[in-house]
């Protein structure tokens, strides 16, 4: 093991040993490189002479640069679009997106966090924490309406056993006895239990409600307790899109990141659908859990581990991503336009749920719970949701996506209001196509 990985690992181990239990083999292996990254840092504060030093082109003591580049950046500067920004990303960011976290979660009130490493899009933060926490072999349990591309992060890349729970209950809500009985004979089986949870979900557009949270927390934490040691990890991509007052309002990172020494919380968020900003890329990853002592050496301890693996994977997040992103974190009328978006994508969430209420379509399909997000979804009852979507798209030209054999996706945040009722009307012409003459 490497003596910078080593180090990481006594700091971590003063702090809560189980932590070190919980992370992967390559997690435990991680380190940040000191290298030339601290020689460079190293010399920009001693070369006042000449520093030859870094890797990027210098003319005249500026960044190097294209004009034909420059002129599509604004009044954004080269240094702060063209150079490399740290492994961790930017601290500014880090900081201010940190802060957003503390507004947005009542619960994390006088709680110890790490500050959230910047990684590119959410998919890349899913991949990194996997690579951390995760073994091949390891069971991670999550529902059975989840994103696919869980599959080739966790299943394919790195050798994860998924365990699917049914999300809801027959009469809607979501299915504590099936998650909890899943969690628990995980835990018996290897000691070490990892859970995925993604609110609002995608496919379906749901998110549990504040009673469901409190339920989900105290059997988590009840896990821990028994002696399982829990990697409990929150996909929040579409967090604040919350519609209605049934919806929680904040993550179950924020109930769970100090709930048990045994508990690793660790939050997957970003910039890409909570500001409708999907190709910057720009994602975060949080830790929380209990910590003996001063918590800050151990979560840069972690922080540090993970910086590690981005280095080691893509080096940085853009810069320009991150420059754009805090920039309009700074923005006086940043939260207004936010809210001004939300509130066209509850629009057509009602406008959705209004007309799925015409009973003409109860013999065609079951619509799952919804109330945040961008998408929903519909159980269909008839007929096959991949051959019903090929024939949406060669007969009428309508996309929609196929889930599994019973379920179809419907993304509402690309559809105007004008187009919801048509939409669903000719799904139901086409399922009574495939379902052909009756009676």
């Amino acid at each position: 093991m490497h003596p910078l990985a080593t180090e990481l690992n006594h700091i971590i181990r003063s702090g809560n040993p189980h932590i070190l239990e919980m992370l992967s083999d390559l997690g435990r292996n991680l380190f940040f490189p000191k290298g030339i990254l601290s020689q460079s840092a190293e010399a920009k504060q001693k070369a006042k002479h000449i520093n030859a030093t870094i890797g990027i082109a210098l003319e005249n003591g500026r960044t190097m640069q294209l004009d034909s580049v420059m002129k599509l950046l604004g009044d954004i500067s080269a240094a702060d679009a063209l150079t490399y920004a740290p492994s961790f990303g930017l601290l500014a960011l880090r900081e201010a997106w940190k802060a957003g976290l503390f507004e947005k979660n009542r619960s994390l009130a006088g709680k110890s966090i790490s500050l959230p490493v910047v990684t590119s899009g959410i998919t890349h933060a899913v991949s990194t924490f996997a690579e951390l926490w995760l073994d091949p072999g390891d069971t991670v349990v999550l529902p059975d309406l989840f994103w696919g591309n869980y599959n080739l992060i966790l299943a394919l890349r790195r050798g994860a056993r998924l365990v699917h729970f049914p999300f809801f209950t027959p009469d809607g809500g979501f299915n504590h006895t099936a998650f909890e009985d899943s969690v628990a004979r995980t835990a018996a089986e290897n000691g070490k239990v990892s859970v995925i949870l993604n609110f609002p979900n995608n496919p379906t557009g749901y998110t549990i409600t504040a009673r469901e949270a409190e339920r989900i927390a105290a059997f988590l934490t009840a896990t821990a307790e028994k002696g399982a040691n829990v990697v409990a990890a929150f996909d929040d991509a579409y967090f604040g899109l919350f519609y209605g007052d049934e919806p929680i309002r904040e993550s179950l990172f924020a109930r769970l990141c100090s709930a048990h020494p045994r508990l690793m919380a660790v939050k997957l968020d970003g910039a890409t659908k909570e500001n409708f900003a999907w190709g910057l890329r720009v994602g975060f990853i949080t830790y929380g859990t209990c910590i003996s002592g001063d918590s800050r050496p151990v979560f840069e301890a972690l922080e540090k581990k993970t910086a590690g693996a981005i280095r080691g994977c893509i080096s940085n997040a853009a810069h320009l991503s991150q420059t754009i992103l805090l920039r309009s974190l700074q923005a006086p009328e940043y939260p207004a336009e936010k809210q001004a978006k939300t509130r066209i994508l509850q629009q057509r969430a009602q406008r959705v749920k209004a007309v799925l209420e015409d009973p003409k379509y109860q013999a065609a399909w079951t619509p799952y719970p919804f109330n945040s997000g961008y998408f929903m979804c519909l159980r269909l009852k008839t007929v096959d949701a991949e051959t019903l979507r090929c024939h949406l798209l060669d007969r009428y030209g309508v996309g929609l996506i196929a889930v599994d054999a019973h379920n179809l996706r419907v993304a509402f945040s690309c559809l105007e209001e004008r187009d919801v009722a048509e939409l669903f009307d000719t799904v139901l012409k086409a399922v009574k196509d495939l379902e052909g003459p009756t009676g």
